[in-house]
């Protein structure tokens, strides 16, 4: 027994049905209507799944490459993913931000490029900063020189003293000074800005240049060499404070010795704006008692004052103290 289909007038045919549509005379046949869910093809699902989900592992890559910690960054590099062929274009800046996941649309298959290679540049820019931090660590952790050891290009002045063989590290603790009351006769050095004691005989006053002021003793007969007071502005650079300025000053007079002459700490103590170094300076078998001040007098440069008497003349030794004691600023 055969049934014969059921006809609604005006409705739709619905397909693999026994329903069809009534057709009316003259009237064409409306096209089928489908529902919107039916609309979407199965491929179309799957594509945009595999959007969602490509951009997923990129995040997670992204998010398990980049450090925790700024000092993470500084210990290992890191490897940013390998993306297509690099654009044209300026490499992205150090400050751009990754994009985010959340902000790129799933509609088309495309898009699934573009987040890839935006987010792997961001990572390659985010590395480069720990090259920089860990080049200016390694410069500042340069160590400390040792008596004679060579210096490489760049050195300061504080790293030639103490690669200098000739000069000893200062001790921690070192004698300090007892030094007698100030002399009431003075020289006034304007250009230095200091005050030193006139000593008057046997020391005499000589035409200072190149110095700013000179008091000297008399020559002796077996020995050339004689002691000096000198006062001038200072000869080598300022250092961050007037321990180390007063340390580069003695090294200084070294100059003013004879060839081979290496230093004896004897004495270190605070001035008046300033320091003040006392030491033995010895050179083959004969040796000088010398001692420096550097104090800041009010000009451009801090004032020196510097004085050695030799060992010919030793019976002069106890006038350092006296020039010491009297060394102070014009104000």
């Amino acid at each position: 027994m055969s049934y014969a289909p059921v006809v609604l007038d005006g409705d739709d045919e619905t397909e693999g049905s026994l329903v069809r549509t009534a057709d009316r005379p003259g009237t064409p046949a409306s096209s089928p209507r489908r529902s919107r869910i039916g609309d979407i093809r199965m491929r179309d699902v799957y594509r945009g799944l595999a959007v969602v989900a490509t951009l997923a592992v990129a995040a997670t890559a992204v998010v398990m490459a980049l450090p925790s910690t700024p000092d993470e960054a500084g210990a290992r590099p890191v490897a940013a993913p390998s993306v297509g062929p690099a654009s044209s274009g300026p490499p992205p800046s150090a400050d751009a931000e990754p994009i985010s996941v959340a902000s790129v649309p799933a509609a088309s298959a495309s898009a699934s490029a573009s987040p890839s290679v935006s987010v792997s540049a961001s990572v390659s820019a985010s590395a480069s900063p720990s090259v920089s931090v860990s080049a200016s660590v390694s410069a500042s952790a340069r160590p400390t020189p040792t008596p004679g050891a060579s210096l490489a290009p760049g050195y300061t002045a504080m790293e030639a003293l103490y690669a200098d063989a000739r000069v000893p590290r200062l001790p921690s603790k070192i004698k300090r000074l007892s030094l007698p009351a100030r002399s009431k006769r003075v020289i006034k050095d304007k250009r230095s800005g200091l005050v030193v004691p006139d000593l008057g005989k046997p020391w005499k006053t000589y035409r200072a240049a190149p110095f700013t002021s000179r008091q000297m003793l008399p020559k002796n007969r077996r020995d050339g060499r004689r002691g000096m007071l000198l006062t001038c502005p200072l000869p080598i650079e300022e250092q961050d404070t007037p321990r180390d300025t007063a340390l580069l000053a003695a090294r200084w007079t070294l100059n003013h010795h004879p060839e081979g002459a290496k230093i004896r700490w004897l004495g270190s103590q605070p001035a008046k704006g300033g320091w003040t170094l006392v030491y033995q300076v010895t050179y083959g078998k004969r040796s000088s008692r010398a001692a420096v001040v550097v104090s800041d007098g009010g000009m451009a440069k801090p004032g020196l004052a510097f004085v050695s008497v030799p060992d010919t003349q030793r019976n002069r030794w106890r006038d350092i103290s006296r020039i010491i004691a009297g060394v102070r600023d014009l104000g």
